[in-house]
């Protein structure tokens, strides 16, 4: 069990940094963040759509769970969108450090999904992460547009993660992120249809957008989040949020080597992030140590 455990956990580490990935393929892509969204869901809906049949896996769902499934992914498609709208109106580096709120968010919110008290160092480690955040938006204010976005997409994001936290008890977790990523596309698509966005120049990209939406898709998207879905198994969502906020590590420093120019921020931006990363590996060490004392 301990061994599984921890092949769950360093397999959630390498997600993490196809995350940290993911939002570069963000800035490099050309096309709007609704659109990247929509490409990217219904891609990511063909890829997985395809294992489950290559896996001869049953598509059946009760009516009821999903319902259930859509509504968790209208909110991953909303998720998406704001992240990558972030993204365009500010800069990978800002959008992943406000992602580190997500530890926070979740360790108010998961007692009320699974009606456990509140801890309070989880609380106390999150408030030091805002402090870091704060040091990072006194520089850097310019960006307050894309922190907007960032924190709508973040506390959603924690939603949907403890949603799916239960969801993972009952159904395999490719067939989760089909119906979710399906919901996705609908709501995207009934959107496009409204607003009379399907035309010629929607479905005219570039081969460069095509490359990396594919790869956004296929290792970025349908591999990544439901190998996220599948850790759950054997891990909380409040540890599964604590470790996705190494993301803005991975993603800020690929940035700055990858896109360069408007990724390099200012001296106090690095060290509120690296308040930020202490903070993370502070909460995860003393949250182990308590764990052992319970044993």
């Amino acid at each position: 069990m301990r061994n599984d455990n921890l092949k769950s956990y360093l397999n959630l580490h390498l997600i993490v940094f196809i995350w940290g990935f993911t939002a570069i393929l963000g800035a490099l892509i050309t096309i709007d963040a609704d659109n990247l969204v929509w490409y990217r869901m219904l891609l990511a809906l063909i890829f997985l759509g395809a294992f489950i049949i290559y896996k001869k896996q049953s598509f059946h769902v009760p009516v009821k769970e999903l319902f259930k499934l859509v509504f968790v992914g209208l909110l991953i498609a909303l998720h998406w969108i704001f992240f990558f709208k972030a993204i365009h109106v500010s800069n990978v580096s800002i959008t992943l450090s406000i992602f580190s709120l997500g530890a926070f968010f979740a360790s108010l919110l998961e007692p009320l999904f699974y009606g456990r008290k509140i801890l309070w160092y989880e609380v106390f480690f999150g408030l030091i992460i805002i402090a870091g955040l704060a040091l990072i938006l006194q520089v850097e204010i310019k960006y307050l547009t894309g922190v907007y976005y960032a924190l709508a997409s973040i506390i959603l994001g924690v939603v949907f993660t403890l949603l799916n936290g239960k969801l993972i008890s009952d159904h395999e977790p490719s067939l989760i992120t089909f119906y979710e990523f399906g919901a996705g596309v609908f709501f995207i698509s009934l959107y496009f249809l409204i607003q009379g966005k399907f035309s010629v120049d929607f479905f005219t990209i570039s081969l460069n957008n095509w490359a990396l939406l594919l790869i956004l898709a296929s290792v970025c998207t349908a591999y990544a989040f439901t190998a996220s879905v599948k850790v759950m198994q054997r891990l909380t969502p409040y540890t599964v949020m604590l470790t996705t906020n190494l993301e803005p590590v991975y993603g800020i420093v690929l940035a700055y080597f990858i896109l360069g120019g408007k990724e390099k921020m200012s001296a106090e931006f690095y060290i509120g992030a690296l308040i930020i990363v202490i903070t993370v590996i502070l909460n995860g060490v003393f949250k182990h140590s308590q764990n052992k004392k319970k044993k």
